[in-house]
């Protein structure tokens, strides 16, 4: 069965001088891939009518599918649409169906309309519209020379809504795709070489069908076997045979087997067994916390935190002695321990995290430099402190210690 790809193209200034971070093509990538269709490329390009039409005929050229998004807003640096016409050879046209729409959406919202909303109706004659049930920009379906181009709005909430509400059932429709099916298993504690120097004889049994890559991100590995087949339940099978074979060379140092967030694996954990969580946080601002509940349910296990980034507010907040953080200062193990025993009885939780460190880029000693992290994890019968040495920026410093404590937890209450 040939293979179906689609090249995704992002329109917009404010994505190539990193003003916006696209997000659209990362979503669109893992839609049509459970769906069976491979993304062949990925394209940023600015608001020149010269760079979309050269871009939309190069992918094209490689691709089944094009999907384009951004450049359909009501504002004089929006040309999609008139560029649309030049390359498939039409006129804008007033589509009356989008017109009644937007002029329900002002009414309703008690906005005044002007014409350049109204002009969100206007559509290239060649297109299929698709009705944009979270915006005024419609989406526009065209084929041509064997091939389906669709543009979206660049809004991430309407290019969604359109997505699935027509793009994805249409395209599932049109074609006959192959089954690709991913599993990912997630380690941590040990490098990505020395992680494929183990798996060195495994990934060479993998047949031509199967692949294996290797995700670092944060001090954690994930490992995506992907199978590609024509028929899905036989290629799950034999997906599961081979990652069930991967996950047992790699069984000590497995975090999960699914590909979800270290908070969730952790809270899984926790709700299975019945147990709360709360977390004492210097260094990392409440990054733990966020992570934990971003957790839907996570109101379940998760009952709070105290962010002391002070000393003042260790010792008012935790009951961390003054004499402790005197003699030891607030970077070391006695006052993540003090912290732990603090964030347990003010948060009256089962478990605990604390965290305490130099996350840069100043701050440091000789004996104290950027990047020495202390945390301790535990509940009042189990106690486990590590310290850790990290050598990043600010940024990753800190999600690289929520992920380390994280996963000091998740072993500790799994021993």
């Amino acid at each position: 069965m040939a293979k179906v790809t689609t090249s995704i193209i992002t329109i917009g200034d404010e994505l190539l001088i990193g003003q916006t971070i696209d997000t659209n093509s990362a979503w669109m990538a893992q839609q049509l891939n459970a769906m069976g269709i491979w993304v062949h490329r990925r394209v940023a390009i600015g608001d020149r009518k010269e760079d979309i039409l050269e871009t939309m005929a190069k992918e094209a050229a490689v691709s089944d599918i094009v999907l384009i998004t951004g450049g359909l807003g009501p504002t004089a640096d929006d040309i999609t649409k008139p560029t649309l016409c030049e390359y498939f050879q039409t006129k804008l046209v007033q589509h009356e169906p989008t017109l009644q729409w937007v002029l329900h959406i002002f009414e309703s919202r008690g906005l005044p309309l002007l014409q350049r909303n109204i002009d969100q109706a206007m559509v290239p004659e060649a297109c299929t519209v698709i009705r944009n049930e979270r915006g005024t920009a419609p989406g526009m379906w065209f084929e041509k020379d064997g091939k389906i181009y669709v543009s979206m709005p660049g809004v991430p909430h309407e290019m969604k809504g359109i997505m699935e509400s027509y793009v994805l059932p249409q395209l599932a429709a049109h074609f006959n795709t192959p089954a690709v099916l991913h599993h990912t298993l997630i380690t941590s504690g040990m490098g990505e070489s020395f992680v494929a120097e183990r798996l060195t004889a495994f990934e060479a049994g993998l047949p031509p069908h199967i692949r294996l890559a290797y995700l670092p991100s944060y001090s954690l590995l994930k490992l995506r076997l992907t199978a590609f087949g024509a028929d899905k339940v036989t290629t799950a099978a034999e997906l599961t045979i081979y990652f069930n074979e991967m996950k047992l060379l790699l069984e000590d140092i497995t975090v999960a087997d699914q590909d979800i967030a270290i908070g969730e694996v952790l809270g899984r954990i926790l709700l299975e067994k019945g147990k709360t969580v709360g977390t004492a946080e210097s260094c990392t601002g409440g990054q733990i916390a966020a992570w934990i509940t971003a957790v839907p349910g996570s109101s379940a296990y998760y009952k709070g935190s105290t962010i002391t980034y002070s000393n003042e507010m260790k010792m008012k907040l935790l009951g961390v002695k003054q004499e402790t953080l005197q003699t030891y200062g607030a970077v070391s193990e006695e006052t993540v321990k003090e912290m732990l025993a603090g964030a347990l009885n003010t948060l009256e939780v089962d478990y605990a995290i604390a965290v305490s460190g130099i996350m840069g880029p100043d701050g440091g000693t000789n004996e104290k430099p950027v990047g020495t992290v202390w945390m301790a994890v535990g509940s009042r019968d189990a106690m486990v402190t590590v310290k850790h040495h990290l050598r990043y920026d600010r940024e990753r410093n800190i999600q690289m210690t929520a992920v380390y404590a994280m996963n000091e937890l998740r072993k500790l209450i799994l021993q």
